[in-house]
């Protein structure tokens, strides 16, 4: 029984990193459900390494950050293909590369790259492809955070560019409402292990620590973020529109749990 309504359905997945990212697992989830996946990465190399891995997935390449690099996907695939019945955008870059310093330190530069690639892409992928889109019942998914407003030192200024693409979901499902029935919706995950997510100092010590707190005292997995934005892709989650669903297995209810104030105390 196709209980998610995604056999035949074509969904463009941006951000694949390796196997351990969510836009990697989505594609698997999807393609199990029947969907046709189309993935975007941001380099040659990366086409390169996810080919090994999916060698009969069309793989095609565009770096975000490049309004080019985007209206040149759009044309590529709308050459070949008439429809698009969903997206995927799980992309997110920070460069650190000046350290890691307090907020109110940020580098301008670092911090309105991070706002471009990681959240106006967004915004700019939806405009491009809002003609291919299905009018109907089509569906914007992207990756957020469980929460923005946990001052977490070791994510830095992260979370207010994810609190920026937050609120462009909203603004998004508002301006394609005058014209179709495009959804837009975020998936929110509490702490993750991904490849990306271990290159953030401190990561561990707040990843076992999150693993603590939540209700069931077992980290989200991202397969778990993966079944959720496959269900908001599919029609099954058609009263679904201008929402974040929070992954976090209870931890935004738990702070006081009895055994991490006990260890504390």
């Amino acid at each position: 029984m196709d209980f998610l309504q995604l056999a035949s359905k074509r969904i463009l997945v941006f951000g694949v990193a390796n196997r351990k990212s969510v836009a990697f697992q989505t594609g698997k989830l999807l393609e199990q459900a029947g969907a046709e996946v189309i993935y975007v990465v941001r380099s040659e190399a990366r086409k390169e390494s996810l080919a090994k891995l999916l060698p009969h997935a069309p793989i095609y390449v565009c770096d975000v950050e490049y309004q080019e690099q985007i209206d040149h996907l759009a044309t590529q695939i709308s050459q070949k293909y008439d429809v698009i019945h969903g997206l995927v955008h799980s992309i997110a870059f920070a460069d650190y590369s000046a350290g890691w310093l307090p907020f109110h330190e940020t580098p301008r530069t670092a911090f309105l790259q991070a706002v471009d690639i990681s959240c106006f892409s967004l915004t700019a992928l939806s405009n491009a492809f809002k003609d291919l889109l299905d009018p109907e019942q089509g569906s914007v998914v992207t990756i957020s955070i469980s929460t923005t407003r946990m001052a977490a030192e070791n994510y830095g200024y992260m979370a207010p560019v994810k609190a920026a693409l937050d609120s462009s979901i909203c603004f998004l499902a508002k301006s394609f409402s005058n014209f179709s029935q495009v959804r837009f919706n975020a998936v929110c995950p509490g702490l993750l292990k991904t490849s990306a997510s271990a290159g953030i100092p401190g990561y561990v010590d707040s990843y076992l620590f999150a693993e603590k707190a939540t209700l069931r005292k077992s980290a989200v997995q991202t397969s778990e973020v993966a079944d959720t934005v496959a269900f908001l892709l599919s029609p099954r989650s058609s009263g679904i529109n201008s929402q974040g669903i929070v992954i976090d297995a209870g931890m935004g209810t738990n702070y006081f749990d009895n055994e991490i104030v006990s260890e504390e105390a």
